[in-house]
């Protein structure tokens, strides 16, 4: 069995304030897309790795070291849109969708995910909410409190067989599907939630890169 990756990198950093796409700031001594490249480089499960962006020269230069990258695609007006020219160019059985701003991914939530995915059809990666969840009516009054023990704040990879993962990505007329696990609900697909790090963050602002910092210095105290 074949596993790809689909790392996608196409944002535009507005969040962050940056004049670059975020993921080539830098983060302790490398890119924050070289972070991420590197857990999928490293991870003995997977066996390719297909970078989006919408800066291919730069990524060419950056990831050249990088022998799994087989593939920089050039991403697409949308996220749902940059993922599906990643998937296009993807040989696996499965392929592991991944935010590539998700710079602290562990190598063993990649293995998890990928596992769960092959005894489940579909699997993602996320945490338990640690807040007090509301859900608020169309004037913004509380209806009721969810039960937090069912509600999980999801991640990045989400792991699907790829042929079906393509096929849903070919047939969704709506293009604004800005998570996988969204898209292929939409379909109905059952995913296995598997638990991962609240480390895992998203870095989009400049509070998130301190704290990935911070994350990634204590680590190598470790």
């Amino acid at each position: 069995m074949k596993v790809s990756s689909v790392i996608v990198a196409a944002g535009k950093g507005t969040r962050m304030g940056a004049e670059k796409n975020k993921v080539f700031l830098n983060l302790i001594g490398k890119t924050i897309l070289e972070h991420t490249v590197a857990v999928f480089q490293n991870a003995e499960i997977i066996d390719e790795v297909i970078v989006v962006t919408n800066d291919k020269e730069e990524c060419q230069e950056l990831l050249s070291g990088y022998d799994k990258v087989t593939n920089i695609v050039d991403g697409g007006a949308t996220r749902q849109e940059s993922v599906k020219k990643g998937l296009m160019c993807a040989k696996g059985d499965y392929v592991a969708i991944h935010d590539g701003a998700r710079a602290l991914i562990k190598e063993d939530e990649i293995v998890a995910s990928v596992k769960a995915a092959e005894k489940f059809g579909a699997a993602a990666v996320g945490v338990k909410s640690k807040d007090t969840l509301k859900k608020i009516d169309k004037n913004g009054f509380i209806i009721k409190t969810v039960d937090r023990e069912f509600v999980y704040n999801i991640q990045t990879p989400q792991v699907f067989k790829l042929d079906e993962i393509k096929k849903m990505h070919t047939l969704a007329a709506d293009g604004s599907f800005t998570d996988d696990c969204a898209l292929a609900e939409s379909f109905g697909v059952r995913i296995k939630m598997v638990d991962g790090s609240y480390d895992n963050i998203k870095i989009t602002t400049p509070d998130d890169l301190e704290i990935a910092e911070k994350i990634l210095k204590n680590r190598s105290m470790i």
